[in-house]
């Protein structure tokens, strides 16, 4: 028989956290429970609790950013044990059988699971997911930092693999928030010639301490057609409308300009510098687990961490509004105390 599982849920959309409890039911064959030490919070989170996109459903238990150790294991699961500890992002299983699955794209599955559609997520003191998802942590990871990995992370770790891009890159990070904060940290220690664009001089200072060489404001029309035909890859954080044609302009030829921000209005481009310039527009999605390995392995190679805040999850009501009014610096985890 299954354990009941304590959690945080939403009855409603907008509506704040309260205690819920629920059974899951009798585990799958290839399906593995871990019991969460920490989850982060995601603007998604926020997205999913208010019903934005229209697919959520209540009640609604948030949390996507999970680490947590291994307590039961269905009867064919692979490289996972009992004890491991593990994190779990925005996918939590994917079919393993159509042709983005079977050549390492499950992230590009168009059955994936989202860990918080259509189930419930990881403010709660156990969560579930298949195998293939749950990525073991390397040791030397400081395990209640590492939650904000398994998304934020990865949405800008990914784009540095798939992109192709080099060590020997002059790159540019569009915003200095709880994604760009990240693509800094990860690009620096790639090698890169890092370069932050920030509308704020007050993060100035921090951007260069997360790993900029130097900053651009992109508020200042001078400082943006200085940086014309200078920068090979130009990675987009944000999620508001821009001027795109500009952020072009300052791509070399052949060079790429890519948005993990889900910007809601579409781009307005000029097609003739991209044609002349034979330059490009690309988005991508989080990475497929191969990827969140390799991920984790370079983090734990270059010591690096998200910049977080945390709360107990019985207060993340409180961390909730905490993010929704943009004072988090830069990510946010919970500690569970819903056990206590």
């Amino acid at each position: 028989m299954s354990t009941p599982i304590r959690a945080l849920a939403a009855l409603g959309a907008k509506q704040a956290l309260q205690s819920f409890e629920y059974t899951p039911g009798p585990l799958g064959d290839e399906q593995v429970e871990i019991a969460v030490e920490s989850c982060g919070i995601c603007h998604s989170d926020l997205s999913m609790l208010d019903n934005d996109w229209g697919i959520s459903n209540y009640p609604f238990v948030p949390g996507h950013e999970i680490v947590g150790k291994v307590v039961e294991l269905g009867p064919h699961t692979k490289r996972l044990k009992v004890g491991d500890r593990v994190g779990l992002g925005w996918n939590s299983g994917s079919c393993g059988a159509c042709a983005q699955c079977l050549s390492g794209n499950q992230n590009l599955c168009p059955s994936a699971e989202g860990t918080i559609v259509g189930r419930h997520g990881g403010f709660a003191t156990r969560v579930r997911a298949h195998w293939t998802w749950l990525n073991p942590l390397p040791e030397t990871l400081d395990a209640s930092k590492a939650g904000p990995l398994f998304c934020g992370g990865i949405t800008v770790f990914n784009p540095i693999i798939q992109c192709g891009v080099l060590p020997t890159d002059r790159v540019g990070v569009i915003g200095i928030g709880g994604l760009g904060h990240l693509a800094l940290k990860f690009l620096r220690s790639w090698g890169c010639e890092v370069v932050a664009f920030t509308s704020s001089e007050a993060k100035r200072e921090e951007a260069l301490q997360l790993g900029a060489h130097r900053t651009l404001n992109s508020r200042d029309k001078g400082d943006l057609k200085n940086a014309a035909s200078s920068f090979d890859f130009i990675l987009n954080t944000t999620n508001v409308a821009l001027d795109w044609n500009t952020y072009i302009a300052a791509l070399k030829p052949k060079g790429r300009l890519h948005t993990v921000g889900a910007v809601l209005q579409p781009l307005d481009l000029a097609a003739f510098p991209m044609i002349s310039g034979q330059k490009s527009v690309s988005g991508s999605p989080l990475g497929s687990p191969a990827t969140v390995d390799t991920m984790l392995e370079f983090c734990a190679r270059h010591s690096i961490a998200p910049t977080i805040e945390t709360f107990p999850m019985s207060r993340a009501n409180e961390a909730l509004d905490h993010l929704r009014s943009g004072k988090a610096r830069y990510r946010i985890v919970l500690e569970n105390d819903l056990a206590d």
